[in-house]
């Protein structure tokens, strides 16, 4: 931890907060002392105060240690760019439009990378009363299963949550064209383009 970096950000972590130093000191029960000398790059928060830090901050530990904020470069709002994360061990699915750290249940999660789908392993798409209609043969067992299919296309991402024992399905409006991704508990996550 660099001690100047990390107390500049404090310090404008503080500013934008509209907390005085007096107020944060009271947050994290240190004195405002303390986090003058933080601030002016004299000292560092003791390890075991880096969360409540976090917290008052709405921010990471991480950020925190590293002194610097990154900001994203806007996605300019294109939904085809979304990142999937599923949790190993909680089964959770989050999603961000840019660069993110995601963690659940204590992991760091990497953002699913889907492999193009072929011959069986393709979504059964049909139009059936001016839907979509997206099916699968997949054996949906407890162990071995699609815990989701989504939607995506330029504006718009639409996410339909699978359980085990199951039939895979999720009826779409009838839409342009756009990218089907899916992700099944033993191999992955897989694409395909609907046209």
């Amino acid at each position: 931890m660099d001690q100047i970096k990390t107390g500049a950000l404090i310090r404008q972590l503080r500013l934008g907060a509209g907390l005085t130093q007096k107020q944060l000191a009271e947050k994290v029960n240190v004195s405002d002392k303390a986090v003058s000398k933080w601030e002016c790059g004299n000292g560092a928060p003791d390890v075991s105060l880096l969360t409540a830090l976090a917290e008052v901050f709405g921010t990471d530990v991480n950020t925190l240690l590293s002194g610097s904020k990154d900001i994203n470069e806007s996605e300019k709002g294109d939904m085809k760019k979304i990142r999937f994360y599923v949790c190993k061990d909680c089964g959770g699915i989050m999603t961000s439009t840019s660069e993110a750290a995601v963690s659940c249940c204590g992991n760091r999660l990497s953002p699913l990378v889907p492999k193009k789908a072929e011959g069986d392993e393709l979504l059964k798409t049909e139009i059936i009363d001016g839907e979509l209609f997206v099916t699968s043969d997949h054996e949906m067992t407890k162990q071995h299963y699609i815990s989701f299919a989504a939607y995506v296309c330029d504006n718009t991402m639409m996410m339909f949550r699978q359980y085990p024992e199951w039939k895979m399905q999720a009826r779409l409006p009838l839409v342009r064209m756009g990218r089907l991704i899916w992700y099944c508990t033993e191999h992955g996550a897989f694409y395909q383009d609907i046209k």
